[in-house]
């Protein structure tokens, strides 16, 4: 089984040109004011670009989101697939799982609105994106090795709920929990399933 990688498709030059627009006017705004603040309409405009264009390429702001997080999820795909241990390949299954978590709380640190307004499209958008797919391959793969009697899809799914972007700020924010004890209970909560001792 292999990851599915993520990436944005070939396109013709204009296309091209008018993605990087509206992605850099997306950047913009959302630094700026907050995704859930920003309308498709206002990016199209901030981009120079017409409506249907926008909503042809990205379907909503949940698309454009997801979209604006591209280029960190391959780095993260990368950084799984031919990176250093723990997060790459050489390290023990759970210390793996360990890292992979503590990737994705460090990018919900940086990047969690973009995460949250990506994950807020239809129900089961999030669990049927590239992205979902890859990391719970990830993690499926990992677990099946570490715990063979188990049901690792099962267990990956149920693992990524706790990695869930609404979920961790709301621990951040509302919880007032560090990142650092975040990592700590995702650590806990790992080794836990996989039943090896801290």
């Amino acid at each position: 089984m292999e990851l599915p990688v993520s990436g944005p498709p070939r396109e013709r030059s204009d296309a091209a040109r008018n993605r990087e627009l509206i992605l850099a006017a997306a950047r913009r705004l959302f630094d700026e004011e907050g995704p859930a603040a920003v309308s498709m309409d206002r990016v199209a405009e901030e981009a120079g670009v017409g409506k249907g264009t926008l909503y042809r390429r990205f379907g909503d702001r949940a698309g454009l989101a997801l979209a604006l997080l591209d280029a960190r999820e391959r780095e993260l795909q990368e950084e799984v697939i031919r990176g250093p241990a723990p997060l790459g390949p050489g390290a023990a299954p759970v210390e793996r799982i360990v890292a992979f978590g503590h990737a994705w709380l460090d990018l919900l640190d940086t990047h969690g609105d973009i995460v949250l307004a990506a994950e807020s499209g239809p129900i089961g958008a999030r669990f049927r994106s590239n992205v979902y797919a890859s990391h719970r391959t990830h993690l499926e793969l990992l677990l099946g090795e570490a715990r063979p009697d188990a049901d690792a899809g099962y267990l990956a799914d149920a693992l990524l709920a706790a990695l869930d972007s609404e979920l961790v700020l709301f621990m951040r924010t509302d919880r007032g929990r560090s990142l650092d004890e975040v990592k700590a209970g995702w650590e806990e909560l790992v080794r836990g399933v996989v039943r090896v001792p801290v």
